[in-house]
């Protein structure tokens, strides 16, 4: 999810702050769990792909936020969901030091990859 309007345009790169019981906000998240729903209907919602950062431009996501687009990626670019698994392994980071943080996806490099060898037809 980006706040940064179309195109991810940095410029327009800010936070909604908008607090946990507001309505603008409950609304945006209820619509944007019906459409992922009906995306993936037998599929959990990574709670990634319905909150935004404060920046609105998130860089990486979660192994579970990647893999719920797996089957939407896979039929797009024509490929088999191993091979998108296959590219999201090789694009997800580890724990620092091995313990620091949690694995998290690199959205861009997955994006350059699957652009470079995977064009959309």
């Amino acid at each position: 999810m980006s706040n940064a309007g179309n195109g991810y345009d940095a410029s327009q790169s800010s936070g909604s702050n908008l607090g946990p019981t507001n309505h603008q906000l409950l609304d945006r998240v209820k619509a944007d769990v019906e459409k992922l729903h009906a995306e993936n209907p037998a599929a959990p919602i990574p709670v990634d792909l319905v909150t935004a950062s404060g920046s609105g431009l998130d860089p990486e996501i979660s192994p579970a936020a990647a893999e719920f687009q797996v089957p939407r990626v896979a039929r797009e670019r024509k490929l088999t969901e191993a091979d998108v698994r296959a590219l999201v392994q090789k694009h997800t980071l580890r724990r620092q030091f091995g313990f620091l943080g949690e694995l998290r996806v690199r959205v861009l490099e997955l994006n350059l990859d699957l652009d470079a060898n995977y064009p959309r037809r």
